[in-house]
């Protein structure tokens, strides 16, 4: 693998924006330990007491003491406060933040190689030089475990080339340290006591840095710290970091660290991501979520934790978490040559899941959204909702396609269609569409071939349209599970093909593209699902299957997705009981819509939440998301999400290419909300 790019790496942060497309958690900013936190009861900020004990009694099970803020309040705490604990790998984290503030002060770049600020930098041993790589090592690798330094906080050799792999060391940050205290020429300690601790509240008594355990305690006559370890901190100094995380950088009115540098912080590294671990079988798929000295959620490992959540970790299980969706802070102090059971080749974070899935389960009702924010849709702005476009009043469904004829095809549900209406309610009937909104209407297309009856999920119903080649495709869901139908003649006659799915693909839809299916990407045809075989029941991930177009109706053609290689390139099977998750959202994968914006080259999926507090389901109160990727199996970034739109989000929702600008920024939504053909125009935000 070719080392990181660093200025690729950089231009990318630079459009990282954090995770608020999620519902806004209303942050309480104005609440500031003063001196000590306020405090609240568990059921004053919404969080459930049972939960929380059983994080606290998971906590206790290895000693230690811990704490938990949300809106700036303490609202639990367990063990002694005011001990002060080796946190090991955890003072990481401190380091990243001086690193912050270096960055903030214009002492250090994240890209100048590291040589710059040291003049012996990688020296001992003798061997590195050989190697021809120590000019080649920037700050940024120092900081993401990918500069090559062996475990070990000494002076370790190198194992490969900077950028090509990852490796959690402690020698690398060590030369961090390193470069800093040569840039200001002070002890880190004072320093950060002078700019960090001192200004959120962290007293000498709260906070020690020892002295350095394996290199020679000065450089240049300056005390000589460590940034792989070697701080020693009660849980009053853990919390208080954490908040100044929480709070982007700032504490009361002053910016300690930028904004921008504690996203980065918080997110991971495109140059990074999937880079092969040097020692895969202890920290797994770790280049996934690792960024900045700081451990992260970005890849959704803990499926039922946010996906913003990032944290210090140390040995013995110390730990400073940050979870900004959820407006929360959890810290805990490990106690020494204690820690979590552990089993042997479980992934690496799977020790977190019994302490931090209470606690986020605790919040009750908030949800968070599935993925990280898009970087290139910033913002979803819809229109005002008395300007929604509603026709065919008491029918849903409205899967939809670009015909060859320019006419948008759909099919409906339990209903009567347009105006005028059928005279039987039908549980699949079609139709087509003509115009651009908001003077658009629609015809019913009447046919024998196609035409159902049933209510729910008595009902053959249609869940994906898609027009190639002058032939139009159905997917009908209720089917048992699923069947493919196909008209020639615009949707006056149908073939059942006599196939069916019958393993998960109970709700498939189809990937479209333009005007009959043009400027597809390749010669296949993608079709989506949640991984069930009802169509009522919801899963904990999506599936996708693909074809080639002109195979379409044999289903000995299709293939299914399997996962990405270590190249990220998608791999598929003939077998279906080998199929991988495209999409992952625990209890929340459920029907779906997706669409490709040729002016964005983004691909749109559409994802309804079953969720609603009204007993007619999601038509009439609920929420969903629009996420977006560069290809069809991702990566997926959330554009828009939330559980409770201003108007019923339907049963199913997607964004046909024909009412998409040539930007591809404006767009235009078709929803079954409100049990109509309803359209809503959106205009996107883009970086």
């Amino acid at each position: 693998m070719p080392p990181i790019n660093i200025k690729q790496t950089l231009s990318a942060y630079a459009l990282i924006v954090l995770c608020c497309s999620a519902p806004a958690v209303v942050a309480a900013e104005g609440n500031w330990p003063s001196p000590e936190w306020l405090v609240a009861r568990p059921t004053e900020v919404g969080m459930d007491v049972a939960q929380l004990n059983a994080a606290k009694q998971y906590s206790l099970s290895a000693g230690g003491s811990g704490m938990i803020v949300r809106h700036g309040k303490r609202i639990l705490q367990w063990g002694d406060a005011k001990k002060r604990y080796d946190i090991k790998s955890a003072t990481k984290s401190f380091g990243a933040t001086m690193l912050g503030v270096a960055i903030k002060d214009g002492k250090i770049k994240l890209t100048t190689p590291a040589a710059r600020y040291h003049p012996t930098f990688g020296l001992p041993p003798a061997s590195n030089a050989s190697t021809g790589w120590l000019p080649k090592i920037t700050i940024l690798h120092l900081a993401t475990q990918t500069a090559g330094f062996e475990k070990r906080g000494g002076y370790e050799k190198l194992l490969f080339e900077p950028g090509t792999q990852w490796h959690y060391s402690d020698g690398g940050p060590n030369w961090l340290a390193e470069c800093i205290t040569l840039a200001y020429r002070r002890d880190l300690q004072d320093l950060m006591f002078e700019r960090v601790f001192t200004p959120i509240g962290i007293s000498r008594d709260d906070l020690r840095w020892r002295d350095n355990q394996y290199r020679d305690h000065h450089i240049d006559g300056i005390p000589r710290r460590e940034f792989g370890a070697g701080i020693h901190a009660n849980i009053e100094a853990l919390s208080r970091l954490g908040y100044l995380y929480l709070r982007n950088g700032r504490w009361r009115d002053q910016q300690i660290i930028t904004a921008e540098f504690v996203r980065m912080a918080g997110r991971p590294i495109n140059a990074v991501v999937n880079i092969p671990e040097w020692k895969s079988a202890a920290h797994g798929n770790a280049s996934d979520h690792y960024s900045l000295l700081w451990w992260n959620n970005a890849d959704g490992t803990l499926a039922r934790v946010p996906r913003d959540a990032t944290w210090a970790w140390g040995l013995y299980d110390s730990l400073i978490v940050v979870i900004p969706s959820l407006d929360l802070v959890v810290v805990r102090g490990g106690e020494r040559g204690r820690q979590w059971p552990r089993s042997e080749g479980e992934n690496h974070y799977r020790v977190l899941e019994p302490f931090l899935n209470p606690i986020v389960a605790a919040v009750g009702t908030y949800q968070a959204a599935p993925y990280p924010a898009s970087a290139t849709i910033t913002n979803v702005q819809w229109a005002p909702k008395n300007e929604i476009v509603r026709l065919a009043e008491g029918s849903d469904n409205w899967p939809i396609t670009w015909g060859d004829d320019d006419y948008l095809y759909s099919a409906y549900g339990d209903g009567w269609g347009f105006e005028p209406k059928v005279e039987k309610k039908l549980s699949l009937g079609i139709v087509r569409v003509r115009g651009n909104p908001p003077e658009i209407w629609g015809q019913n297309i009447r046919s024998t071939s196609a035409e159902r009856t049933g209510q729910g999920a008595d009902g053959i119903k249609a869940s994906g349209m898609l027009m190639v080649d002058g032939v139009l495709y159905m997917l009908v869901r209720n089917a048992g599970n699923a069947q493919l139908v196909w008209s020639t003649d615009h949707g006056k006659t149908w073939t059942w093909e006599a196939w069916k799915w019958s393993t998960s693909f109970g709700c498939p839809t189809f990937l479209n593209f333009g005007k009959d299916y043009a400027n597809s990407r390749d010669e296949f045809v993608y079709i989506y699902s949640h991984d069930n075989a009802s169509a009522y029941q919801a899963a904990d991930r999506m599936v996708l299957a693909r074809v080639a177009r002109d195979k379409l109706r044999i289903r000995e053609a299709y293939e299914f997705f399997k996962g990405l290689n270590h190249d990220r390139h998608p791999q598929w099977t003939a077998d279906v009981q080998s199929r991988k998750a495209v999409f992952v959202h625990p209890d929340n994968c459920y029907r779906s819509g997706i669409s490709y914006n040729a002016g964005l080259k983004r691909y749109l999926w559409c994802q309804t939440l079953p969720q609603s507090t009204d007993s007619r389901g999601p038509r009439f109160q609920g929420g969903f998301g629009v996420y977006e990727a560069p290809e069809p199996w991702g990566p997926w970034r959330t554009a828009f999400f939330t559980t409770k739109w201003d108007v019923g989000p339907g049963e199913t929702s997607s964004i046909p290419p024909k009412w998409m600008s040539e930007d591809g920024t404006t767009i235009h939504l078709v929803f079954s909300g409100d049990d109509h053909f309803s359209v809503r125009k959106a205009t996107l935000t883009t970086q």
